[in-house]
């Protein structure tokens, strides 16, 4: 784990969810703030004059001109779609077949594997992003080279095979056994290693047999510490086609509560055209929704209604989905959320939005209690975030009022080059020690 070091900075977290009360009330945002690390924990918090006084034999590191965070969480994401991204499409199930099919049958071969995984850890912890929840392949080396990437960096990583037993190209097809006892085995190789968590994934609906769903629905009742991620309703023509398939059942939602998948530990990724039937259950299970607004633009899905939802005492997540999404950027999701709010008749407050993509995804991951917040006791994952990295950007923050109006500019117009450092579990990246 991370050495004892103290890093001065900016810093700012949450006491509350600000989506409800006062923004005020919800922020905790010191100007001239601390961080006190030890092994790997955030020990102490407070200002840059206590903690240098009650510190004073600690390497401190001052970042005094940027706005120190927890790192960002990307509760969504296709790691093998890493080099199709932006890639040009039309609808979803011809941008599968077009793009993501052939591209995933790739996975096969360990090395491919392994380079793209290696390439994506990289990026997502350039782009400020410490946790991420990841779909692979069929192929289980697919799982394994992505749980050794984070493995090597000590990152916090969730991951699982991709089950589809038809309506893909025959390289992509496991089978009902197959589907269940490599899920089972890799489960039970990186399940709570270090910081890795296994996802149970069913791709969806449509790729899974009901023989398929019902297997991968036993597993996740043997393993119910385990996520369970999937898709749902994220195109109407995917609404039609699930309905064709499953005509017994009431709607989507349906299938999967049928089969036992169902539930509070479920991801269920997109949820735009969901019915009041659906709302109403998702609701009372406490499944988590999980908003990719960058990809349901890119591929023309529709408008997700985060005010509403989270009205609706819904739980909400933000996702980039890359590759489906068009960024590694939680900066670019953000802004991309809050266009979506505006069409839906709702401007997000900048405070809104970057909870979500910290305190609500670690909510969505059942890990409100290890990461996404500045608090002490959470794990040391912390962003140092530049306010001013574009001319354009700096101009608009220096006569900000508050830190809110500060960061906005960010949020809607920066990219990696405002992430200054990054920390995972207490050790810088690139620095890879774990002592």
């Amino acid at each position: 784990m991370g050495r004892k070091k103290l890093i001065l900075g900016q810093t700012l977290g949450f006491n509350q969810d600000p989506f409800f009360g006062s923004i005020q009330a919800a922020t905790a945002y010191n100007s001239s703030g601390a961080i006190y690390i030890k092994d790997g924990l955030i020990s102490d918090l407070g200002n840059r004059t206590e903690l240098l006084s009650k510190y004073r034999d600690v390497p401190t590191f001052d970042y005094s001109n940027y706005l120190l965070t927890a790192g960002m969480i990307d509760s969504h994401a296709h790691y093998p779609q890493t080099r199709i991204i932006a890639s040009w499409g039309a609808r979803l199930i011809e941008w599968l077949n077009t793009y993501t099919f052939p591209e995933e049958e790739k996975f096969g071969d360990i090395d491919y594997a392994r380079q793209t995984a290696e390439f994506y850890i990289d990026t997502l912890l350039k782009n400020g992003i410490t946790t991420a929840s990841t779909f692979c392949t069929i192929h289980p080396v697919s799982v394994d080279a992505i749980f050794e990437s984070a493995l090597s960096r000590g990152m916090r990583i969730v991951a699982g095979k991709t089950c589809m037993d038809r309506n893909a190209p025959p390289g992509l097809l496991d089978t009902v056994n197959s589907g269940y006892d490599d899920s089972k085995r890799l489960l039970e190789r990186w399940h709570n290693k270090d910081r890795l968590s296994y996802a149970i994934s069913p791709r969806f609906a449509p790729t899974s047999s009901a023989e398929q769903l019902e297997a991968l629905g036993s597993l996740w009742q043997e393993y119910p510490d385990c996520l369970m991620q999937t898709h749902l309703s994220e195109q109407v023509e995917e609404i039609a086609w699930v309905g064709s398939l499953f005509p017994s059942r009431k709607d989507y939602l349906d299938v999967y509560q049928h089969f036992n998948l169902l539930g509070k530990r479920g991801l269920y990724g997109h949820c735009i055209h969901l019915s009041a039937r659906e709302l109403d259950r998702l609701k009372e299970v406490e499944g988590k929704l999980i908003h990719c607004p960058t990809s349901n633009l890119f591929i023309g899905s529709g408008l997700f209604r985060t005010w509403d939802r989270k009205a609706d005492g819904l739980n909400v997540g933000l996702a980039t989905d890359t590759g489906g999404g068009s960024s590694f950027s939680m900066f670019r999701v953000m802004a991309s959320a809050y266009e979506v709010s505006q069409l839906c008749g709702h401007a997000l407050h900048p405070s809104q939005l970057f909870w979500l993509a910290t305190v609500a995804n670690a909510q969505a991951l059942h890990m409100e209690d290890t990461i996404g917040n500045l608090q002490i006791g959470l794990e040391a994952d912390i962003i140092a975030i530049d306010l001013y990295s574009t001319e354009v950007i700096s101009q608009r923050s220096k006569d900000a009022e508050n830190i809110w109006d500060k960061l906005f500019p960010t949020i809607m117009m920066g990219n990696q080059s405002a992430i200054r450092n990054v920390w995972v579990a207490g050790n810088e990246f690139g620095d890879l020690s774990r002592n």
